[in-house]
């Protein structure tokens, strides 16, 4: 069992008792059966004080907006791929992001030397998260896991491990867990990490003694390419080329999901052809946008890996139209 540190508890302490919790407060956390059941499984499991953590979510309210904001659409059929592009690969991101180059070339250079991952890469995840920083959101991080943990039961599960993991990354930082600031769903910093990818994947770039998601730059670049390395980006590889299909055999490759099996030569068989394509296993992704004409990518090993990320093949080929966009606007400028 891990032994609570006293530099945690005294940070917890010195926040919960400067707000003495009431009765009144029912709108708290603390009194539920379901949230002591928690706070007596992280005293018996990792050996925190039951105490210091009640008062803790005595001061942690549910936020509702929270809820409302990691709810799915009510209609997934009005998903489409030329907005989604469009919203991340926009002006603003693309002047942003070859500042953010200019600016960190060197903790780039260095993350690409230790993890293989193509600047382009990195700083696009960082803009398409957080814009480079300028919205990394303003929840509490706590309240807000607490909320999904114990308000959201669709994905009660993930949020309460995250929630303990936020805990976990408290207690190793010497920091009070009610400090975090963050997005609705918990994730924190330039990279938007949620606290388990912290614990795990974040790395030191800056040099110094901590790790500093949220105001160091180096940082979140050498976690980014760190992150993208440890679930298996493969240096120098590709990552998703154009494609065309016909007839109908193809509708089985998409059943298959987005994990790479078949090589590009293979899939001519289903009918899929792809110009200049790497032989190597790739998967049949399609973008659809409502009202217009699918459009079709191989996405290789290195798509895949971006998946990890954030789940969603929006999600990763908007990252890699962001990095390629870059790449180009800055080879056409002379760099």
């Amino acid at each position: 069992m891990k032994i609570f540190t006293l530099r945690f508890f005294l940070a917890l302490l010195s926040f919960a008792t400067a707000f003495p919790a009431t009765a009144k407060d029912a709108a708290s956390f603390a009194g539920r059966p379901e949230v002591q059941a928690f706070i007596a499984e992280m005293q018996e499991k990792h050996g925190l004080d039951s105490a210091a953590l009640t008062r803790a979510f005595a001061h942690a309210k549910p936020i509702p907006a929270v809820i409302r904001a990691v709810q799915p659409p009510k209609d997934p059929s009005i998903r489409s791929w030329q907005s989604y592009r469009a919203r991340y690969v926009d002006p603003r991101r693309i002047n942003l992001g070859l500042r953010f180059w200019d600016e960190h070339q060197t903790a780039l250079a260095e993350a690409r030397a230790r993890s293989g991952v193509p600047e382009e890469i990195i700083v696009a995840i960082i803009g398409v998260e957080t814009i480079y920083g300028h919205l990394t959101g303003h929840y509490s991080t706590f309240a807000a896991l607490a909320t999904l943990a114990f308000d959201y039961p669709p994905r009660a599960p993930l949020f309460r491990r995250e929630l303990e993991e936020l805990l976990l990354l408290a207690h190793e930082t010497g920091r009070d867990p009610l400090s975090f600031k963050g997005s609705y769903a918990g994730a924190i910093g330039l990279p938007q990490f949620l606290p388990s990818s912290v614990r795990r994947y974040a790395i030191n770039g800056s040099g110094n003694d901590r790790i500093d998601l949220s105001s160091s730059p180096a940082d979140a670049i050498a976690s980014v390419a760190n992150f993208l390395k440890e679930h298996g980006w493969e240096a120098g590889g590709p990552v998703a080329v154009a494609a065309r299909v016909d007839g109908e055999q193809f509708a089985a490759l998409l059943n298959e999901g987005i994990n790479p099996q078949h090589k590009a030569s293979e899939l001519q068989a289903w009918g899929v052809v792809a110009d200049d394509a790497p032989d190597q296993p790739a998967a049949l992704i399609d973008l659809v946008t409502p009202q217009q004409p699918m459009e079709y990518r191989l996405g290789y090993r290195n798509f895949y890996v971006l998946t990890r990320y954030n789940r969603s093949s929006f999600y990763a080929m908007a990252v890699y139209d962001l990095g390629q966009t870059l790449r180009a606007e800055r080879e056409a400028s002379g760099h």
